[in-house]
């Protein structure tokens, strides 16, 4: 006892106290509770993230793409804590917008979605939701989007960037292109799986079983074989159909059209040389199918001997074809390429 409150010991003591500043255990207890405030914030937030994660999860094994309307989609979206990667595709589906082309890329984008949720390299780190535009009106006016539809990334941390919208004008909706464009933005690559399809091969096999049947009935005469304008209505059809874009149509798969959901304005013409619609395309193979009519009726003009008047006729009706549908095939070729200092009849 005499060592524990000896003289020495208390003066000791008393020296130490006497170095500590006036004020500073108010100090040190205030920055105690900041620390202790700081970490239960902390706990606090990973609880919050915790529990987002695992709603998302829970809806997940549901469907691969949940809906979202304007509530959840600032809790889940905008609101932090975040540590996953949500891709939304911004849609109008409801039967009175009618949009085909929402329609179409909710297919593609069913696809992509299924084939992540099914894939053995599934995790919580990738979502896929969706908004329409009738159940978070509210979220189209706040992101200043006036079309559909419209995919976006946000990503964990900060605000979506300009390469976080997909360019559809310019890339189209197919699967397989989505799925490239989220593999840049996240790092996270999906090998796309397509439920069967066997409309091709169908397809295929009743042509296959049409022509045999057709060389077979005809088997004692095959002349038309030799055919020189069958065979080349052949050729032009397939002509046609390449220059107006239809391989490019079934790589890219761009929509049909696009209608605005807002004032319901439907474009068939797309306004970059960079893209096109396939609407676009039938309209081409027309006007080039209408010139090349006009064409034929002007060698036939010039080349048959009948009567004269009748051949002045056919003449002005070639004429007439050829001028009026090119000109209205360079008015579109002049609102693609803008600046083309060239054209004919004013179409625009």
């Amino acid at each position: 006892m005499g060592a524990r409150g000896s003289p020495s010991r208390r003066r000791q003591a008393g020296r130490r106290l006497r170095y500590l500043p006036t004020g500073s255990f108010p100090f040190l207890l205030l920055l105690l509770l900041l620390c202790i405030q700081l970490g239960g914030g902390q706990k606090k937030k990973e609880n919050l993230l915790a529990e987002k994660v695992e709603q998302l999860m829970e809806w997940s094994s549901r469907r691969s793409i949940f809906r979202m309307n304007g509530d959840k989609f600032r809790k889940f979206i905008k609101a932090p804590p975040r540590n996953y990667s949500m891709i939304v595709m911004f849609t109008a589906l409801q039967p009175q917008r009618q949009c085909s082309v929402c329609r179409q890329a909710n297919e593609e984008y069913q696809i992509l979605a299924n084939s992540w949720r099914y894939s053995s390299a599934f995790c919580n780190k990738l979502f896929f939701s969706m908004v329409d535009y009738d159940e978070g009106t509210d979220v189209f006016q706040q992101l200043n989007m006036n079309s559909a539809p419209t995919f976006m990334h946000f990503p964990p941390k900060g605000r979506p960037k300009r390469a976080d919208t997909f360019d559809l004008q310019r890339i189209g909706f197919a699967a397989e292109q989505l799925a490239k464009w989220i593999a840049d933005r996240t790092d996270v690559h999906i090998r796309v799986f397509r439920p069967p399809n066997y409309s091709g091969t169908i397809a295929l096999a009743l042509l296959v079983s049409l022509v045999g049947g057709l060389l077979y009935l005809r088997r004692n005469n095959l002349e038309f074989i030799y055919n020189k304008t069958g065979w080349a209505m052949v050729s032009l059809c397939i002509v046609f159909a390449m220059t107006s874009g239809q391989m490019w149509n079934h790589i890219r798969g761009p929509p049909y059209a696009h209608k605005n959901p807002h004032n319901g304005q439907v474009s068939y013409i797309h306004g970059s040389s960079q893209a096109q619609f396939v609407a676009e395309s039938h309209i081409i193979l027309v006007l080039n199918a209408a010139i090349t009519m006009g064409m034929v009726l002007l060698n036939e003009a010039a080349t048959s001997k009948g009567d004269v008047g009748k051949r002045r006729i056919i003449c002005l009706v070639g004429l007439g074809l050829v001028v009026f549908f090119f000109s209205f095939l360079l008015s579109i070729f002049r609102s693609k390429y803008h600046g083309y200092p060239y054209s004919d009849l004013d179409f625009e």
